[in-house]
């Protein structure tokens, strides 16, 4: 991985993880919020059709009653029968008692009667235009809750109706049957209601749990409430398991997208595209006067996040990738783009050393990839060095015939860090190359008490005998550059001379080489 960007693994890891959290959490709260809504509408539903129903009951009842306050004018005798029948014919309804000066004196269950009002239900108070009150029973039903309802005959003056009315809650309780959105009902009056929850009347204040919805009947001091929890335990496993399967799908979506999309090689593809790659030169000076003859083609990338990549890592992982290949494409287009500005700096003849990669010398495509390059630079101008490293070497038979056609093409040949391999002096007898690249680290030797300095003096005595060119790299002090002038180094490049340069730079060090260059 990249020393600093491509640590890509615990990014994406942890970027999925992280994603996957968040859906996880929102598709869960997404989903528990439709719940919870689709709950609330129906416990709205509920209570609305409850109201509804006892609002047309109780509204019925009362045109009923409206009916019979005029027979409250007549003897028991008289109207026994149409009471009775209307009776029969009220649902739940269980007497009509014909009330006169706060005495009741006719029934449709039994007749003729003689019992005052607050005798026999003493919850109703008949000096109100309207009563109703809960009974936990009537003398003909003791065991069974009832509603006591008393209307007042708004005409005929201390007259009125008194009705009793099964409180059993059936349709209620039928209806909550089919239903699982809430726990139960109750009907209140005046304080005591009859509910789903106990067989009995019982005060309000012994209902253990609060009603969710309430609804108000028409024209009565009557209350029907619905019970239930907001937030349904089914629903709540269900949006977990949603949030759950949506943040593993997302985050395992999450970590294929990243890895595909930030993977080495996208990265690069990406950088290639997004012109992130860039070129610097380090000029190559003739040792003896220590004018620039040439300059090694180095190729940089800025990251936009991460910075500046090292550009072994990203050489090795393009290697790695096989990418490799329009890696080094696109340094030809961007030596090709520079080349008209790198005419008016350096002399004809001008040495543009590139390194070459081992997959691009294989590649079918590595001849026309370089009569490409030449087509884009000026005409008959620089001399092309490809620099190969040894450890990196072709087979012999492959090395043999493309060094001949590279040599037949005008191509010149060098050996990249000599001296760093396992067989380099088997290298310099097999193949036939241009220039020797001395590794820095013979040059950084220079001066301390190592063997390096003689076999570097023997390598650069063999390479006079073989007519081969030499470069030593890495020059960083005045005392390097001195020993190697004195044993015949042909060029030299290093800090101590210049460091890598853009081309902007290069022009300036062009216009003034004293502020840039050392040529003592």
């Amino acid at each position: 991985m990249f020393t600093r960007y491509f640590s890509l693994g615990r990014k994406i890891l942890f970027s999925s993880l992280l994603l996957g959290t968040v859906v996880a959490l929102l598709a869960g709260c997404f989903q528990l919020m439709i719940f919870h809504h689709k709950r609330a509408e129906q416990f709205d539903s509920i209570a609305h059709d409850l109201q509804k129903y006892l609002n047309n009951y109780f509204g019925e009842l009362l045109t009923t009653i409206d009916k019979l306050q005029p027979l409250t004018l007549s003897h028991c005798e008289n109207v026994a029968a149409e009471l009775t029948s209307r009776a029969a014919f009220s649902l739940n309804v269980r007497a009509f008692l014909l009330v006169d000066n706060g005495n009741a004196f006719c029934s449709s269950a039994t007749g003729e009667m003689s019992v005052p009002m607050k005798q026999l239900v003493p919850q109703v108070d008949v000096t109100k235009a309207l009563d109703l009150s809960i009974l936990p029973g009537t003398p003909m039903m003791p065991q069974r809750a009832a509603f006591a309802l008393w209307v007042r005959s708004p005409l005929l003056e201390n007259r009125g109706v008194f009705t009793s009315i099964n409180a059993s809650l059936m349709p209620w309780i039928l209806y909550s049957s089919r239903q699982n959105q809430f726990s139960g009902i109750s009907v209140v009056a005046n304080g005591i209601a009859v509910s789903t929850f106990s067989p009995n009347p019982q005060p309000v204040s012994m209902l253990r749990e609060k009603p969710i919805r309430s609804a108000k009947i028409d024209g009565l001091p009557l209350t029907v409430n619905v019970y239930g929890d907001a937030w349904a335990s089914e629903n709540m496993q269900f949006s977990l398991l949603m949030g759950v399967m949506c943040g593993l799908l997302s985050g395992l979506l999450c970590y294929y997208v990243l890895s595909v999309r930030l993977r080495p090689g996208k990265e690069i593809t990406s950088a290639i595209k997004r012109n992130q790659f860039y070129v610097v030169y380090q000029p190559v000076v003739e040792a003896e006067n220590m004018q620039i003859r040439g300059v090694e083609v180095l190729m940089r990338w800025k990251h936009p996040t991460a910075g500046e990549i090292p550009p072994d890592a990203f050489i090795n992982f393009a290697e790695a990738q096989q990418l490799i290949v329009p890696l080094t494409r696109h340094l030809f287009d961007l030596i090709a783009k520079d080349a008209p500005v790198l005419q008016r700096m350096l002399p004809p003849g001008a040495k543009l050393g590139i390194n070459i990669a081992p997959a691009h010398l294989l590649a079918d495509s590595f001849k026309q990839d370089l009569r490409d390059l030449s087509s884009m630079l000026p005409p008959n101008y620089f001399q092309l060095v490809l620099e190969i490293t040894e450890r990196d070497m072709l087979n012999q038979r492959q090395a043999v015939s493309l060094f001949e056609w590279l040599h037949h093409e005008g191509y010149e040949i060098a050996i990249d860090d000599f001296g760093t391999g396992h067989s380099a002096l088997i290298y310099l007898e097999r193949y036939s190359f241009d220039y020797l690249k001395i590794d820095r680290g013979f040059v950084n030797a220079i001066g301390t008490e190592t063997v390096t300095s003689p076999v570097l003096d023997a390598v650069l005595s063999l390479a006079r005998k073989m007519n081969i060119v030499t470069v030593a790299e890495g020059v960083e002090t005045q005392e390097q550059a001195s020993w190697l002038r004195q044993h015949g180094v042909n060029f030299m490049q290093g800090y101590w001379i210049s460091r890598p340069l853009t081309l902007e730079k290069l022009l300036e060090a062009h216009a003034k080489p004293e502020n840039y260059f050392t040529t003592g």
